[in-house]
């Protein structure tokens, strides 16, 4: 999964642009995007638009655990089979529990977005029902009293590597807030995947194709790693030993990994684009 699209619930005019506008998943978000007073309707029109229309994956982002409209949201959103929730302000395994003791079949999509929780994610990433993990950057910049994506390395680091001891896999990125700045996607993009993210999460249609341009691995990145692949599997050291490869290059069972990884993602999105 490459993109992940926010709509605002409040903005029903727009729900079915979003899903045509071809991201992986879209997130009808009843958090930040929407006004105090639109939060009754906002959560009644998006849990009606799922249920009637939604077929392919929707996240529905939730108001954040202790604030006045988590309940009636989970209330809402249990109806709708197989729901997966995006929870705004994790802290804790406890607040993913709170979430599964109301909905427990959901599937929990757990924002970072304080320094109490940055310092726990492993602990949130490995909670029953998790199924991914991202940060929410502008309140953690915020928290964390940090100045751009370099206040941001460590705590972006940090989420990889807990995504991955918890047999998460890679996590998306965080959204870009300026719709308009398509260089600037694009560049802090290339800083997350060599951070480890694969894929993030728009605020906008047109910052989808720059995210996919992005994260989808190179041709020469496939191409070596399909040349890695198929020079351990005729030296048959899959299981141990090292060979070297025309180029100069030692190789071992240990570099497989990432070239089985490569290889994958790339199957996933060639999967996933409209065939002729």
């Amino acid at each position: 999964m490459l993109t992940a699209l926010y709509v605002p619930a409040n903005r029903p005019d727009r729900f079915a642009k979003a899903v045509a506008a071809g991201p992986d998943v879209v997130v009808f978000d009843l958090e930040d995007a929407v006004p105090v007073d639109d939060k009754v309707d906002a959560r009644g029109w998006a849990v009606a638009w799922i249920a009637a229309n939604a077929s392919g994956p929707v996240e529905v982002r939730v108001n954040a655990p202790g604030t006045p409209w988590i309940e009636d949201d989970l209330a809402a959103v249990a109806a709708v089979p197989s729901i997966r929730i995006r929870l705004p302000k994790v802290e804790s395994a406890a607040d993913v529990h709170a979430v599964l003791d109301q909905v427990p079949t959901a599937k929990i999509t757990a924002l970072i977005e304080s320094p109490l929780g940055l310092e726990r994610a492993f602990e949130i990433a490995s909670a029953r029902g998790v199924v991914a993990v991202a940060l929410g950057e502008a309140d953690l910049t915020s928290s964390l009293g940090v100045d751009g994506p370099e206040g941001l390395a460590w705590a972006r680091g940090r989420l990889v590597s807990a995504s991955r001891a918890a047999g998460l896999g890679a996590p998306m990125m965080s959204v870009f807030p300026h719709v308009n700045d398509l260089d600037g996607l694009r560049q802090t993009c290339l800083e997350g995947r060599a951070l480890g993210f694969v894929g993030r999460t728009a605020i906008h249609p047109r910052q989808l194709s720059t995210i996919v341009e992005c994260f989808t691995p190179t041709a020469t990145q496939i191409a070596d790693a399909e040349a890695l692949l198929a020079a351990v599997d005729k030296a048959d050291v899959a299981l141990g030993g090292v060979i070297v490869l025309p180029d100069g290059r030692m190789v071992d069972p240990a570099m497989l990994g990432r070239a089985r990884e490569l290889t994958t993602l790339m199957q996933e999105i060639e999967s996933r684009q409209p065939q002729p």
